[in-house]
């Protein structure tokens, strides 16, 4: 199966691990070894390589992370190679426990993120505070050049793990919002968020001050038992929609939506523009919750657990995930409100106002991948 664009694009190889494991020479670690093999990552990985292996550590009161045993397998497979791998990721733009590095690392030490477990150091990638990136010239139409944290670009190879699932802004989130997001400094954050202007609906707001106690940049007061937020001070984080019991703060998902996903494809670019040939892509299709991992808790699953995939190819990967999460059967029990049958858009069906694709477009646009793709099943 695969996506086709139309002529002129080349399929790019997606191996997929399905989820199932029937026996201890099935396990999913076994397996996971000979996909990081099959799909050709021993020959990218070389010999005295500082490998960044990309992962999210989940904010504190996730539960839907990338397990730190999968992370160990992938870091055994590394240091077999002779490469150094280290974990890493960067710190946020909005203020919670992985704000600056000290918490960062408090954080991934209670996920299970440790020596001992998972086999490798953590480096939170842009520093102490999140100041520490260089400029990197990208091609875009947004930007020429962008943010880009130091210890990306100063790693010799990359291992992308990335936890597939929904996001309140930019619909779903896979390797191209690993590498853009994941990858950019605070200041690279803010230059992607800067588009997004939520406005409270005000015969919805109960103005009980959840936006406002999850604001970090404390430009929401209530006003007549009203949210008023502060456009010149807001950040554009996106933390007071996702806070918002009552769905009474909004943005506009034809224009904020698809801008800050084209700025990400951007991004995503310039994260990987030095090493095109020495990054490695695996996204994890399981625990497919409706919400980012920057949430502090973790909603039910969208879709049954799929498995694992890997490619050299970000925009493929993200491509193949999508169409196979859109084959299952989805969770009535969960925050989808339709697309429940097979074949249907399960990221539409939980946010239906916003248009996924163009962080796919945009970024097969850019030169970043092709969404045309041949899965080959181990």
């Amino acid at each position: 199966m695969g996506f086709a664009p139309g002529p002129g694009f080349m399929a790019s190889k997606v191996f997929f691990l399905e989820r199932r494991a029937t026996s201890p020479r099935k396990s999913l670690q076994v397996r996971l070894e000979k996909l990081f093999d099959r799909a050709g990552f021993n020959e990218i990985i070389k010999k005295g390589d500082l490998a960044a292996v990309k992962l999210h550590f989940g904010e504190r009161g996730l539960t839907t992370y990338i397990h730190p045993v999968f992370v160990r397998t992938i870091v055994d497979k590394l240091i077999h190679l002779g490469a150094k791998p280290f974990l890493t990721d960067t710190n946020t733009l909005y203020i919670e426990a992985r704000h600056n590095a000290v918490e960062h690392l408090q954080t991934a030490i209670l996920h299970g993120f440790t020596y001992a477990t998972a086999g490798a150091p953590v480096i939170i990638a842009d520093g102490l505070r999140g100041h520490s990136s260089r400029d990197v010239a990208v091609p875009g139409r947004h930007f020429r050049t962008v943010k880009i944290a130091q210890g990306i670009l100063d790693a010799d190879s990359m291992v992308v793990l990335s936890h597939v699932k929904g996001h309140i802004v930019t619909g779903m989130g896979g390797a191209i919002k690993n590498l853009s997001m994941g990858c950019s400094s605070r200041a690279g954050k803010h230059m992607m968020h800067a588009c997004i202007k939520p406005e409270v609906i005000a015969e919805k707001c109960q103005g009980d001050a959840h936006c406002q106690k999850h604001c970090p940049s404390q430009c929401i007061t209530i006003e007549n038992n009203v949210a008023f937020i502060d456009e010149k001070l807001c950040i554009g984080c996106g933390e007071c929609i996702a806070a918002c019991p009552y769905d009474s703060i909004k943005i506009d998902w034809d224009n904020d939506g698809e801008l800050l996903q084209e700025k990400m494809a951007e991004f995503a670019l310039g994260a990987i523009q030095d090493k095109k040939d020495k990054c490695c892509f695996l996204n994890f299709l399981m625990d497919i919750t409706p919400h980012c991992d920057c949430h502090s808790w973790s909603d039910s699953f969208i879709v049954p657990d799929i498995g694992i995939l890997a490619s050299t190819d970000p925009v493929a990967i993200d491509q193949a995930s999508v169409d196979l999460i859109n084959r299952q059967q989805g969770n009535v029990d969960s925050k989808l409100k339709g697309n429940y049958s097979p074949g249907e858009d399960k990221f539409v069906g939980v946010y239906p106002n916003c248009n996924y694709s163009v962080q796919l477009r945009y970024s097969e646009e850019l030169g970043l991948g092709s969404r045309s793709y041949e899965l080959i099943e181990l």
